[in-house]
C-alpha cells in the first residue's frame, strides 16, 4: 500500500485531488486550519493504491506518495 502525505501548510483546498481520486479517498477536513483554508485529508491509508492522480492534479505540489 502507498501512503499519501500532504503537505497542510501549502495546500489552498481547491479540491482538485478530491475530485480526481478514483477511490474517493480524499476530502476536505471538517475543520480551518491557520489561514482559515479547509485542507486536503486522507479518509483511509489503507485505501490508497498509488495511483499518482492526486500528486498530478494538485497545482501547489502538497502532495507526495510513498510506496
Amino acid at each position: 500500500m502507498s501512503k499519501i502525505k500532504i503537505n497542510k501548510i501549502r495546500c489552498k483546498g481547491c479540491s482538485l485531488c478530491v475530485v480526481c481520486c478514483p477511490k474517493k479517498n480524499l476530502k476536505l477536513e471538517d475543520k480551518l486550519n491557520e489561514a482559515g483554508i479547509f485542507t486536503a485529508v486522507v479518509v483511509d491509508e489503507n485505501n490508497c493504491t498509488g495511483c499518482g492522480f492526486c500528486f498530478i492534479m494538485c497545482p501547489d505540489t502538497c502532495i507526495e506518495i510513498e510506496g
